[in-house]
């Protein structure tokens, strides 16, 4: 094949023929790379559509925030990989491009991160809504140090010592956790209450000797709601560090109670309670029986204990249950004749004789 003589002449150590096809490369995986682009994308949007898949839905949105400039450094590189060029111009054409992808990897992961922090955020404000704030500094917190990192691979790249930065870095990060550590504290705190979810708003918890429903998840507090109506306000590294009872999460409610019966009760009396409290307390709905016994012998009473159990947290059902249970006991002992103890004492006289001479003077 005959190749005219103008394209034999070298500009740039290539002849034109050699830049011609390169920027024909160049042209052609731009094209390429751009198509993919558009595709790759589009069917992740489908199956994620399809499947409502939250891995696949970030995939998509992170393959959409892949930048044309990209592509054609992308394509630059290949392109002059055909070409007879200075081995500096290579070594700086390979830091580019090593630059760009860094930038790209810091788009495509700060992209994954927000579409993955906005899809929780959009469960968590169905959940608890008060858990948001936190979750959107935890998002600033990871873009920051995606960010940072991008920072320090470029510039170690282009050929700075990140040694002495990174120990700078690290001595005011110190220096600053320490002047903030209560604060950063609380944040983490923060972070831990939403991710971990050891309660949300509404549940009834009781903290030593205080107890409320949870009114609101914050950066630095969580306040409390006490049942005389006051706002109780923890520091939430605090509350983390406290020992927490959970009524939100109780599915069910344990009951014990107990009775007192009176000496004079006889044997054949004393045998009916146990089935006659049985009978109460599985004559009531949302209740499982556990056990009843005659317990053991107190200072004026013989003492029966009840246990079982409410199939609900709720309070106000359990009190309920408990109030008809005790009206049916009443009625029962009422009709057999069994009598309530309540505390008493029986003092016993001896009368003897006179003592001598404590008798009438004459």
């Amino acid at each position: 094949m005959h190749i005219p003589d103008w394209l034999r002449f070298e500009v740039f150590w290539n002849p034109l023929l050699a830049w011609g096809i390169a920027i024909g490369v160049v042209v052609i995986a731009w094209f390429l790379l751009g198509l993919a682009r558009r595709v790759v994308r589009a069917r992740l949007q489908v199956m994620a559509g399809r499947h409502e898949l939250a891995a696949l839905k970030i995939a998509a949105h992170a393959a959409g925030q892949t930048r044309g400039w990209f592509l054609f450094l992308v394509a630059i590189f290949l392109g002059t990989r055909l070409l007879r060029l200075p081995d500096s111009f290579h070594s700086s054409l390979v830091n580019a491009a090593t630059i760009g992808l860094l930038v790209q990897m810091g788009l495509w992961a700060t992209a994954a991160f927000t579409i993955g922090m906005q899809l929780r955020r959009e469960r968590q404000l169905a959940i608890d809504p008060s858990t948001v704030a936190a979750m959107d500094v935890l998002g600033f917190v990871l873009r920051v140090a995606i960010w940072t990192l991008v920072l320090l691979l470029t510039l170690d790249n282009i050929g700075i010592d990140i040694t002495a930065l990174i120990a700078g870095l690290g001595i005011g990060g110190i220096a600053v956790a320490l002047a903030t550590q209560n604060i950063l504290g609380d944040l983490f705190a923060s972070l831990s209450i939403m991710l971990d979810q050891p309660f949300v708003v509404g549940d009834f918890l009781t903290v030593n000797e205080y107890a409320g429903s949870v009114e609101k998840i914050g950066i630095k507090t969580t306040r409390l709601r006490s049942l005389s109506g006051e706002q109780l306000v923890f520091s939430n590294n605090d509350l983390l560090n406290s020992r927490i009872r959970n009524y939100g999460r109780m599915f069910e409610r344990r009951v014990v109670f107990s009775l007192g019966i009176t000496y004079e009760t006889p044997v054949e009396k004393l045998k009916l309670i146990p089935g006659i409290l049985r009978e109460a307390i599985e004559s009531q709905e949302k209740v499982r029986f556990d056990r009843a016994h005659f317990q053991k012998y107190g200072d004026f009473a013989l003492h029966f204990e009840i246990v079982y159990y409410v199939t609900s947290s709720d309070y106000n059902l359990y009190m309920d249950i408990q109030q008809t249970i005790n009206l049916i006991i009443y009625e029962r002992f009422a009709d057999e004749g069994i009598e309530f103890a309540y505390p008493t004492q029986k003092l016993y006289v001896a009368r003897g004789e006179e003592p001598a001479g404590r008798g009438g003077t004459s």
